[in-house]
C-alpha cells in the first residue's frame, strides 16, 4: 500500500480542467490505454476512493484464493481486473477525474457518461452497466 500512496499522484489525474466542486465523476483505466475505459464512477473524495478501490482488490492475497472476500459480488468483475492488472508488471488502474459536479446531479452524469461508453461498446465492469445496456437495447428494438 505504500507504494500506492507514493504514487497517487500519477495515479489519480484531474482532467476536466475546471475547479472543484461536490462530487467528481471519473474512469478507472489501464495505465497503457487510459482512453480505453473499465469502471466509471463518481466520488467527493477522489484519492481516497481509489484507495478504496485498490485496498478492496486486497492484492497481497494469492491468486489462488476464492474470492470469498468480496463483499458485494456486483463489485467482482472490477476487483478480478484490478487483481488481473497487478499480476502483469504490477501495474494499478488510472483514474481519470472527468468533471466536477453539484452533489445533486452526480447521478445523472455519472450515468450519463456509462451510457456515452456503452454507445461505442465499452467493456465497462460497473454493475450499472449490464441494466444500462438491457435498457439501451431495448430502446434500439423499439425505434
Amino acid at each position: 500500500m505504500w507504494r500506492v500512496r507514493h504514487h497517487l499522484h500519477e495515479l489519480v489525474i484531474d482532467g476536466s480542467g475546471i475547479e472543484p466542486a461536490d462530487i467528481a465523476i471519473y474512469t478507472l483505466s489501464d495505465p497503457r490505454d487510459i482512453r480505453q475505459v473499465r469502471y466509471v464512477g463518481q466520488t467527493a473524495c477522489p484519492q481516497r476512493r481509489y484507495l478504496q478501490h485498490v485496498t478492496r482488490a486486497k492484492l497481497w492475497l494469492p491468486d489462488e484464493t476464492d474470492l470469498w472476500w468480496i463483499k458485494l459480488p456486483k463489485m467482482r468483475p472490477l476487483y478480478e481486473w484490478i487483481r488481473e492488472l497487478y499480476r502483469d508488471e504490477c501495474r494499478l488502474p488510472v483514474m481519470v477525474l472527468l468533471t466536477w459536479t453539484e452533489r445533486s446531479n452526480a447521478l445523472e452524469a455519472e450515468r450519463r457518461l456509462i451510457q456515452d461508453h456503452l454507445g461505442v461498446d465499452t467493456p465497462l465492469l460497473n454493475s450499472q452497466a449490464d441494466y444500462l445496456r438491457t435498457v439501451l437495447k431495448l430502446s434500439a428494438d423499439q425505434s
